[in-house]
């Protein structure tokens, strides 16, 4: 089943409900600030699983106690759709448990 890329108004509206994402160029994007380089780096690997579970994956980067993420859909054409606001919704709901920010 083709994904369908979402209008502005209905990114801005699911922006709305994530606190810390927004809007960068073509993707939506998100920072995480943790303890330690091992927080950082656990919650690299949980999100790795998730995004196996999902079939979806973003650009994830690794810093000494920073995590971040952007993502879109290239299915899509690389536009934003529903399946980036699930992996979003999904890190969200983990990433209180590494001591995420």
């Amino acid at each position: 089943m083709p994904v369908e890329a979402l209008s502005q108004k209905e990114i801005e509206d699911r922006l709305a409900e994530l606190p810390g994402w927004s809007l960068d160029g073509d993707r939506i994007a998100r920072s995480y600030r943790l303890g330690s380089h091992f927080a950082a780096t656990a919650l690299v690997v949980h999100i790795a699983q998730v995004q196996e579970e999902l079939g979806h994956h973003s650009d994830l980067t690794l810093g000494y106690d920073t995590v971040s993420l952007t993502v879109h859909t290239h299915s899509a054409g690389g536009a934003v759709t529903d399946r980036d606001f699930e992996l979003a919704r999904r890190v969200e709901d983990l990433a209180p448990g590494h001591g995420a920010s």
